[in-house]
């Protein structure tokens, strides 16, 4: 009986009300979920799940006790995946035209066109834009050239596909998971409880303290007042834009619009380089040449107050970090030392690994050394957090 799956869930340690299972079952019955077992799971997620820090909790259920739906809702066919996994690339065979219209397809459209192909399909094909396969503009298969897609078999060459056939949909939100825009958004609001309680007056009603006191005086209405936390947090944003972080455009953006949207700072700057910050700081992350400022402005024009984040990979040349030195001019690490010793307070957050085209990544390691570095993942942009508000 699918009331099973209540208990399951209560069992697993997941806190789902009577209430919030009845609103699931209501949903159900109108429909909402579909005949789609990936909106199904979103569902229950969406009713039943009231904080992140169980999404994880949660996923691990739900595919344990599905798992028979899960494994039957994607069948790549093993003979596809035989070729598939050894990529014949056709090079050369770009198509503009195909681009942008593969461009302007929903991730749910590519979906089904994948799900009716994998019923069409009998054969290898290679360098097309219509079957799955390799090379070529198709939405689906490896080594092609779509600017979006679901990658089926072979190994990641452009990070262009929004997913990947035959993994896990349903994915890990514990906090060594690396973020995404709700993460991000949740993440920044924890700076409430970092920001500075100033001397003013207590016209903040404390709830809690208000039940407590009332309690303590013989249930007789007693209001706690409390000094309402005020946004004294100024920020200065970095971001390394264009090259190697291009593969991380989503998740930076992500993080941009958070970081904009938020209302936890008293003042927010934010300024753009490639690979490692010089003479200059752009103000688009185009970083277009007629549109900079120059880096002593900044930080002549910024108190020491402002609470500086680096973003960024830390992988370049290792020419881009220490060539300057040969040119007896600054180098680029010169300059990243004169911003982290002119502010009080400077972290550096890397959304990648330190793996890098230049091999052991010598910069990643440099950097890391002189900066507070975290990758970014939702403990980690909290560990971020603390450090940019403490004493230092």
């Amino acid at each position: 009986m699918f009331t099973d799956f209540f208990y399951y869930l209560r069992s697993q340690g997941l806190a789902v009300s009577l209430q919030e299972w009845l609103t699931l079952c209501e949903a159900l019955d109108k429909g909402l979920a579909g005949a789609s077992f990936t909106r199904f799971y979103g569902l229950c997620r969406a009713v039943l799940i009231k904080s992140e820090a169980d999404y994880d909790k949660f996923d691990s259920a739900f595919i344990r006790y599905f798992r028979a739906i899960a494994e039957a809702s994607e069948e790549i066919p093993p003979e596809l995946m035989e070729w598939l996994n050894k990529p014949a690339v056709t090079p050369g065979n770009y198509d503009e035209e195909i681009a942008r219209l593969n461009s302007l397809l929903t991730p749910e459209q590519i979906e089904e066109m994948l799900a009716q192909r994998l019923k069409e399909q009998k054969e290898e094909h290679n360098g097309g834009s219509y079957w799955v396969g390799t090379g070529g503009m198709s939405t689906f298969g490896n080594a092609g050239n779509s600017p979006t897609g679901i990658r089926v078999g072979g190994q990641s060459i452009h990070h262009r596909a929004f997913r990947v056939a035959g993994e896990r949909r349903f994915r890990d939100f514990t906090g060594d998971t690396v973020l995404d825009t709700r993460q991000f958004q949740v993440a920044l609001r924890r700076l409430r409880q970092y920001s500075a309680k100033t001397d003013v007056p207590k016209t903040e009603l404390n709830p809690d303290a208000t039940v407590d006191a009332t309690c303590e005086n013989g249930g007789t209405l007693k209001l706690v007042y409390e000094r309402p936390r005020i946004n004294t947090v100024k920020v200065l944003m970095l971001m390394d834009s264009g090259g190697s972080m291009d593969y991380y455009s989503g998740l930076c953006t992500a993080l941009f619009q958070a970081v904009r949207k938020s209302n936890h700072f008293k003042d927010l700057k934010i300024y753009y380089f490639h690979n490692c910050v010089y003479s200059h700081l752009y103000t688009e992350p185009t970083c277009n040449p007629a549109k900079w400022v120059t880096t002593e402005s900044v930080l002549n024009t910024l108190g020491r107050d402002y609470k500086v984040i680096f973003v960024g990979d830390a992988e370049m040349a290792p020419y881009e970090l220490w060539g300057g030195q040969y040119a007896k001019r600054k180098s680029g690490l010169d300059w990243l030392l004169t911003i982290r010793d002119h502010f009080s307070h400077v972290v550096w957050l890397n959304p990648g690994t330190g793996d890098s085209y230049w091999g052991v990544c010598q910069t990643y390691d440099a950097i890391r050394h002189e900066f507070d570095m975290y990758t970014l993942t939702v403990k980690n942009l909290e560990k971020a957090l603390k450090k940019l508000v403490s004493a230092r």
